[in-house]
């Protein structure tokens, strides 16, 4: 057998022996996973039944696969040797492998032909996003993976936009490996632009097609996007109705004007007993249980029976959630019952009501009315008791990259509601404001600003229920202090004031795409006038996970009015 590299004889095992060698990879340490992958001489070191002939081949045939691997990324004039020491038993093969000098990108040719090229302002805008998010750039080492990646996410771009029948009409790489460079050249072909057309549901058994179609916000004759499919997709999914969903459109340019979105569903179960147990830093322990139906009278309509016993609150409700009208509007009757215990104040709370709101998450209108009664029991203060008929209508608007982790854009709610004259204990007017925002600051960081506000109009807070009035401070608030321990004096309780403000600055540095640090500083205080809201200051550093039911968050936060340090545990997004 030939001695690849040296030329030199290599002895054959004796009669009788097992063929037995070990491979030795002298190669950067960035190539030697690859080479271990690629070269069977290395994948078949282990082989029971290996005979001198077929080593002598894969020795030969390793010569070309390693050169091959290199080059994927990027090394056109590798150097490639196997040598073998049959001295040593077993055997040692040696694969060396010089890559030289990296090959660069050093142009790069995006254009995109067919109607997306001059279609205003649609396509024009998404002809720019394909070039702004070209990732094999000049100056980079030119790798095949990283070409086909880059490919790829060009194609994925304009597929999402109306033109979902997008196709790469030529692609090529002209390397020249003297000089050590690599010239791109792509065009993509858009295809014409998509319209929506007709639902074509397939699954269904238990409910009528008209429950799949009331939960979509597609209507015929709008332009195609995958962001409303996969809003779509997400809504079906997160009613309770179905264990599985897949939406896509018919991709078929013959019918891009009238484009069919074929929805395939699997129907879950109608029951489902859920308990469990936990713990948070803001209500201590945790023992929740809840039954639900989701077609408790054959026609969708959904219950929830809910209960939970924490160290400061207790509360069962009965919730009932009809289909969506064909309107888009969800329509929730509650019945609950709450008690709390939460700095010095006992509170009792009961009521029942009504919500309509929008099915569209990223746009959600809501009304509501409901009617409430309440103890308050304050350590060292007068016991009160109250009741309101209470009428709101809000809104909250989402503009974000991802609904459950965002990392950028926007989200902002308002709410504005009242007790109705007569029918409450005493009158009032209550307006609440929320924003959020995730602000990229290059590829490992992001900033994270939060404000809220909220005032409830009337001259006292007296005889207004507790629910309606504001406390602030704990995991999701102000860290550094107490769950709702930010509020108005009352005896030796903190009672909810008619003011409340806070915000909170946040940089996350990610050291990996799914966990990072933060450091943050957060203000707020709640309080009976304006003038009062004197912040309290929390800061603080924490650790961030993305998880799929949001993110997670463990901070340890420094209080400025207590001089003390608290632990905060959180998960998921306040609003």
């Amino acid at each position: 057998m030939a001695d690849h590299g040296s030329g030199t004889p290599a002895s054959a095992p004796a009669p009788g022996n097992t063929l037995r060698y070990r491979v030795v990879v002298d190669a950067p340490d960035a190539l030697v996973p690859l080479l271990e992958r690629a070269v069977d001489l290395v994948r078949w070191q282990s082989f029971d039944s290996m005979t001198e002939d077929l080593l002598d081949r894969l020795a030969r045939e390793a010569l070309q696969q390693a050169h091959e691997a290199a080059a994927s990324r990027g090394y056109f004039s590798a150097k490639v040797d196997v040598t073998l020491d049959p001295s040593s038993a077993p055997m040692t093969v040696t694969l060396r492998v010089d890559p030289g000098r990296p090959t660069k990108v050093d142009a790069v040719q995006l254009t995109v032909t067919g109607p997306a090229a001059t279609d205003v302002p649609v396509g024009v805008a998404t002809v720019a996003q394909v070039q702004a998010g070209w990732s094999l750039r000049r100056g980079e080492i030119f790798d095949q993976d990283e070409w086909a990646a880059a490919k790829s996410k060009g194609l994925a771009t304009l597929r999402a936009s109306p033109f979902a029948a997008a196709a790469i009409a030529r692609s090529e790489a002209l390397v020249d490996p003297d000089a050590a460079t690599a010239g791109l050249t792509v065009e993509f072909a858009s295809g014409p632009a998509f319209q929506f057309g007709a639902l074509d549901i397939r699954g269904l058994s238990l409910y009528p097609e008209s429950l799949v179609r009331n939960f979509s916000t597609l209507r015929r004759g709008d332009p195609y996007s995958i962001e409303a499919i996969e809003a779509f997709t997400r809504r079906l999914v997160q009613s309770g109705y179905f264990s599985s969903v897949r939406a896509e459109i018919d991709a078929d340019p013959e019918q891009h004007g009238n484009a069919t979105v074929n929805v395939a569903v699997i129907e879950g179960p109608t029951r489902r007993v859920e308990v469990g147990l936990g713990y948070s830093t803001d209500t201590k322990f945790r023992a929740n249980a809840t039954y639900s139906d989701v077609n408790v009278d054959g026609h969708g309509m959904q219950m929830l029976i809910d209960g939970r016993l924490e160290t400061k609150i207790s509360a069962l409700s009965l919730r009932f959630t009809r289909p969506p009208t064909e309107g888009g509007w969800l329509d929730t009757f509650t019945a609950a019952a709450t008690r709390t215990d939460i700095e010095n104040l006992i509170t009792e709370t009961a009521g029942i009501g009504v919500v309509r709101r929008g099915i569209d998450n990223l746009d959600t209108p809501s009304i509501g009315i409901g009617f409430f009664v309440d103890q308050q029991r304050p350590l060292d203060a007068e016991e009160t008791s109250s009741h309101a008929l209470y009428v709101n209508g809000g809104w909250i608007r989402r503009r974000v990259d991802h609904v459950l982790t965002p990392t950028r854009g926007w989200m902002g709610e308002v709410e504005i509601g009242g007790g109705i004259p007569g029918a409450s204990t005493r009158s009032f007017g209550r307006v609440v404001g929320k924003a959020s925002a995730w602000v990229p600051m290059g590829a490992e960081n992001t900033l994270v600003l939060r404000a809220e506000a909220g005032a409830v109009i009337a001259d006292s807070r007296d005889g207004i229920p507790s629910v309606f009035l504001f406390r602030t401070g704990g995991d999701t608030t102000v860290r550094g202090y107490a769950f709702e321990s930010l509020g108005v004096q009352d005896g030796s309780a903190t009672v909810g004031g008619r003011y409340y403000a806070f915000g909170n600055v946040e940089a996350i540095h990610w050291f990996e795409e799914s966990w990072g640090v933060a450091v943050f500083v957060d203000a707020g205080n709640a309080a009976d006038s304006p003038k009062d809201l004197s912040p309290a200051i929390g800061t603080g550093i924490g650790l961030r996970l993305r998880t799929p039911i949001g993110p997670f968050r463990f901070d340890v936060a420094y209080g400025e009015r207590t001089d003390s340090v608290r632990m905060h545990l959180s998960v998921g997004l306040s609003f």
